[in-house]
């Protein structure tokens, strides 16, 4: 069994940044590329970025291009979400999400692992 635990999010300024990180635990043979998601209150869960098994291939939303950064460390088994220039957007929730596949990929129907969320706040 493999487990993603998100952690990092919390109340934001538009314009401000935060960083989120992603914990692979348990079979973490299980994943390979990974990606982030986000969903707001009433609509559809959306792609955000995502990144290959060995870190060589990001692949992100037009919408948060130039902005929103996506990395991972496999000695310690994380993915991270660096989030600068923030727009305002009331309240997300950003999932972490892990497939065996080596790319990552837009769809959520790809992915088999996920995280319970992380949610980021706009205080603006």
């Amino acid at each position: 069994q493999v487990t993603l635990v998100e952690s990092g999010g919390g109340l934001v300024q538009a314009g401000g940044s935060l960083r989120l990180s992603c914990k692979v635990s348990g079979r973490t043979d299980y994943v390979a590329a990974m990606a982030w998601f986000r969903q707001s209150p009433g609509k559809e869960r959306e792609f955000v970025s995502g990144i290959s098994d060995n870190g060589g291939y990001t692949d992100v939303a037009e919408s948060v291009k130039g902005r929103f950064f996506v990395s991972r460390n496999n000695a310690k088994n994380e993915a991270y979400l660096e989030m600068d220039i923030l727009k305002p957007r009331n309240t997300d929730l950003y999932y972490c999400a892990g497939r065996a596949r080596e790319y990552p990929s837009q769809r959520e129907e790809d992915y088999t692992t996920w995280g319970q969320g992380s949610q980021v706040n706009d205080t603006s």
